[in-house]
């Protein structure tokens, strides 16, 4: 079960922070594998970024033998609630860009735990070593915003990491909930409909599992991180918007069966949803970066799916 970071003792916090600079020194280096036939000169800035962050490794285990001994607690950033989650291994093919934002995005993150470590240590020494690496942190996500802004041969604003981390902890969240409601709602609504052939029912149906995805999907988003370490606001807020965002996808579909005549219902709910998942798939596009007909392919025929589930449902 996940922690959350104001329940972790003094040296679990310092063997949290050794844990977070070995992780991010191997995708570094794994990175730097990655690019190194093709871009050695992006290579070589990622080698030395490594070794800086090796270093940084280095002075936390110095520092936790002196206080506390040899034995180091087991803690890992997927212990904690609050952190970005990250696949086991870095993707292959992201292009020095990519890798740029990826790792400006990761400095930051452990930017913020620093400084959060930093306020909640009463230890002298161990503040004093926090908040310098807090600022080697800064200085690393600005070096990485630079190589994207090179890369998009154009001015980066000065808060665009704090917008990706936006994207992808706000906007992100919001969209799992509108594709949860948009999707997950279709296949009861479309089986009641055909099943009772009556838009009355249908539609009662339909706010039904809209209600309750939405509590489900709200309470899953409220309770998912406290935004301690990442800055993404009050949970209660984050589970209302994500919940608000699930109603919103499906009641959407739901609305057209108050109309009496059941064909014009049936006809204007299966326009609603298309428009819906061309809507998801353009969200998906614009702040995803998913290709937009990959997105559409994947998101319309996720629908397609469900509706046809439903309606065999409803037909047995």
């Amino acid at each position: 079960m996940k922690r959350s970071f104001a329940t972790l003792s003094p040296e679990e916090v310092l063997a949290l922070a050794i844990s977070l600079e070995e992780e991010d020194a191997r995708i570094i280096q794994e990175f730097a594998r990655q690019v190194r036939r093709t871009h050695p000169d992006f290579a070589a800035e990622l080698d030395q970024l490594r070794k800086e962050e090796d270093n940084h490794r280095a002075q936390l285990l110095d520092l936790f033998r002196k206080k506390y001994g040899e034995e180091i607690p087991l803690i890992r950033r997927t212990d904690v609630i609050g952190f970005v989650d990250r696949p086991p291994l870095p993707p292959e093919g992201l292009t020095p860009e990519q890798i740029a934002e990826k790792i400006a995005l990761m400095e930051l993150e452990t930017q913020r735990f620093y400084e959060r470590a930093a306020e909640r240590t009463s230890d002298a020494e161990m503040r004093a070593l926090f908040s310098y690496l807090a600022e080697v942190e800064r200085d690393h996500e600005a070096k990485a915003v630079s190589v994207t802004a090179a890369a998009k041969a154009g001015a980066v604003p000065q808060r665009y990491t704090e917008h990706q981390l936006f994207v992808l902890q706000v906007i992100q969240p919001g969209l799992v909930g509108l594709m949860d409601g948009s999707v997950s709602t279709l296949a009861p609504l479309f089986a009641a409909a055909i099943a009772t052939q009556r838009s009355w029912d249908a539609f009662l149906v339909g706010t039904a599992a809209s209600v309750g995805a939405a509590i489900s999907m709200g309470f899953a988003e409220g309770l998912s991180d406290d935004g301690e370490l990442t800055g993404r606001g009050r949970p209660l807020l984050r589970g209302a918007v994500t919940g608000l965002m699930t109603f919103v996808g499906g009641i959407g579909h739901a609305l057209p069966f108050l109309i009496p005549n059941y064909m014009w219902a049936m006809i204007l709910a299966l326009v609603v949803v298309g428009l819906e998942l061309i809507a998801i798939a353009y969200i998906r596009y614009r702040y995803m970066g998913t290709p937009f007909m990959q997105s559409i392919i994947q998101v319309v025929l996720g629908g397609i799916l469900v509706v046809l589930s439903g309606v065999l449902i409803g037909e047995a």
